[in-house]
């Protein structure tokens, strides 16, 4: 027969419970009931089913209560294995994950957890196993995530400038306007959605492949779409071809939906049919054009990739209409989410720059 419970006498039931009833930790605030129970009188079994454990468990928690006190019966978090690269070495191995592979050296474009395996076993001699890789990347604060387009010939010296004066352009584009108009800031992009559809991760069984469709044929159209992340708000418009013409009509649409008597600056790219001079631009926007080759300036690259992995990846579109169809909908479906407009559609550092000049309202 084992040995009885014996309990700190420095709380009661009664005093368990009020704190149990506080506790935001729910682990915490069982241990606390299981105790209070025996503080009560309740044999052991009946009081580790309060606490939702076995007899030996409620053993272990309250030889802990009784050194530690309420403190000791919160979960201790794993400290993990110790570190087997030096600080030295640490930093050398960040900069190897910062920098990339190199794909004539190394074989391959993105670093894998086997990639890295090798790599720490050939510049360091220590031996990792690929989960150990992910753990230890996921220690210095490393998640794989999908990284912002940029283009190759792209110079970050002037997207950080551009970023720094933003509010100066700006100010020049809009002075004409009313001193109290309010201003909306605009993000603007096309996309082509076509039958050449790609391929999103999706949740599968471990060591399974599964079979998505993939179609050959090259049917497409346009998406346009533009989005204020402030009000989370969005204007869009499936076209069979991007030009001039399809652009027109989108400038109007989303003139439509700026907000009464705002005033709207929609930044975009710098494509053909975004200066072309026969625009015939509403009075209600004005057009601020971004620093060439410089894609993840503009969040509406973002809007894509989400809708391209949540609506329109892993498909296949029988025929035109069909691919209007999805289109329509998806962005349907961003257009009734405002939060997801804002959250992916904000930059700090565009907003930081919009209260630029007293008594502008944006």
């Amino acid at each position: 027969m084992s040995a009885a419970l014996i309990l700190s006498d420095a709380f009661d039931a009664d005093s368990l419970r009020r704190l149990a009833k506080g506790c935001r930790n729910a682990k915490q605030s069982r241990r606390l009931l299981a105790i209070a129970a025996v503080y009560d009188g309740m044999n052991r079994a009946d009081a580790a089913k309060v606490g939702g454990m076995d007899r030996q468990t409620l053993r272990d928690w309250v030889l802990r209560f009784n050194e530690q006190g309420t403190d000791g019966l919160v979960d201790i978090k794993a400290t993990g294995a110790p570190m087997r690269l030096s600080p030295e070495q640490l930093e050398e191995f960040v900069a190897i994950v910062e920098t990339g592979p190199d794909p004539e050296k190394d074989g391959v474009s993105v670093w894998r957890s086997q990639d890295l395996v090798r790599v720490i076993q050939e510049r360091f001699g220590v031996s990792y196993k690929e989960r150990g890789v992910r753990d230890l990347l996921r220690r210095m604060g490393y998640v794989r995530i999908s990284g912002r387009p940029q283009h190759p010939e792209q110079k970050p010296e002037v997207i950080d400038a551009f970023k720094k004066t933003s509010p100066q352009p700006l100010a020049a584009h809009v002075g004409h306007l009313p001193k109290n108009k309010p201003i909306e800031i605009w993000w603007q992009d096309e996309a082509r959605l076509g039958q050449k559809n790609g391929l999103a991760r999706l949740w599968a069984k471990k060591g399974t492949r599964p079979r998505l469709p993939a179609d050959q044929r090259y049917k497409n159209a346009y998406l346009f779409g533009a989005i204020c992340p402030a009000r989370g708000v969005g204007a869009g418009l499936m076209m069979p071809f991007a030009n001039t013409q399809a652009m027109q009509m989108h400038l109007e649409e989303v003139s439509r939906t700026v907000a009464r008597g705002a005033h709207a600056v929609v930044l975009m790219d710098r494509a053909g049919w975004h200066t072309t001079s026969r625009l015939n631009v509403p009075k209600n926007i004005t057009i601020l054009l971004l620093p060439s080759k410089s894609p993840e300036l503009n969040p509406v690259e973002n809007i894509w990739q989400y809708l391209r992995g949540t609506f329109l990846s892993n498909r296949v579109f029988e025929d035109y209409a069909a691919i209007l169809d999805a289109g329509c909908q998806a962005w349907k479906s961003l257009s009734a989410n405002p939060t997801i407009i804002h959250s992916i559609g904000m930059r700090k550092w565009a907003q930081e720059g919009q209260n630029y000049t007293k008594g502008v309202k944006f």
